[in-house]
C-alpha cells in the first residue's frame, strides 16, 4: 500500500501562483512515476502532469504547458506541482496519483478568483 497526502491548495488571484505538494508514505519503492490531475464541479477528473520517478522525465496537459511545472524530491518521496499564471479556470480539486492510478490522494482545493 502506498499512502498519498497532497497540501498546499488555496484561494488565489488570477496570475498569482500555487506550489502543491504530494508525499508518498507506505511500500514506495515500485513507485515508477506520480502525477497530478484535477476535477472542477460538474466536469470529469483530467490529467494534468506525470513525472517519471527515476530519469525524471515529464509530461503536461495542453492547457497547463509553459505555466506549471512537475518536480520530485527522490530522497522526501514527494512530488510537486509549482502553478504559476494561474488561471479561473484552473480552479479544481487536485489529485496526485502514483503509478498511473494505482493509489490516488485525497485531493486539495485550488480556486483561482479572478
Amino acid at each position: 500500500q502506498v499512502q498519498l497526502v497532497e497540501s498546499g491548495g488555496g484561494l488565489v488571484q488570477a496570475g498569482g501562483s500555487l506550489r502543491l505538494s504530494c508525499a508518498a508514505s507506505g511500500r514506495t519503492s515500485s513507485t515508477y512515476a506520480m502525477g497530478w490531475f484535477r476535477q472542477a464541479p460538474g466536469k470529469e477528473r483530467e490529467f494534468v502532469a506525470r513525472i517519471r520517478w527515476s530519469e525524471g522525465s515529464t509530461g503536461y496537459a495542453d492547457s497547463v504547458r509553459g505555466r506549471f511545472t512537475i518536480s520530485r524530491d527522490n530522497a522526501k518521496n514527494t512530488v510537486y506541482l509549482q502553478m504559476n499564471s494561474l488561471k479561473p479556470e484552473d480552479t479544481a480539486v487536485y489529485y496526485c496519483n502514483s503509478n498511473d492510478g494505482d493509489y490516488w490522494g485525497q485531493g486539495t482545493q485550488v480556486t483561482v478568483s479572478s
